[in-house]
């Protein structure tokens, strides 16, 4: 089951919570009214060296090993 956040219609709070797939809202822990899923911003990015240094952002054609 995966984390999602969820806004509060009243109050505005953010929850997150471990959900099954479906769930669309659930109830906010300050004051019990409903919460809506959001759409959450995404953390992940590329920093560093890492997979592009190490040749796989390379353009460059690759040729068959003998």
């Amino acid at each position: 089951m995966p984390y999602y956040e969820f806004e509060c219609k009243s109050c505005g709070k953010l929850t997150e919570a471990l959900v099954k797939m479906g769930t669309e809202e659930v109830s906010c822990p300050q004051c019990g009214r409903e919460s809506k899923k959001i759409m959450s911003r995404c953390t992940f990015s590329l920093k560093g060296g890492g997979w592009y240094a190490d040749g796989y952002g390379s353009s460059k054609a690759s040729t068959p090993k003998k």
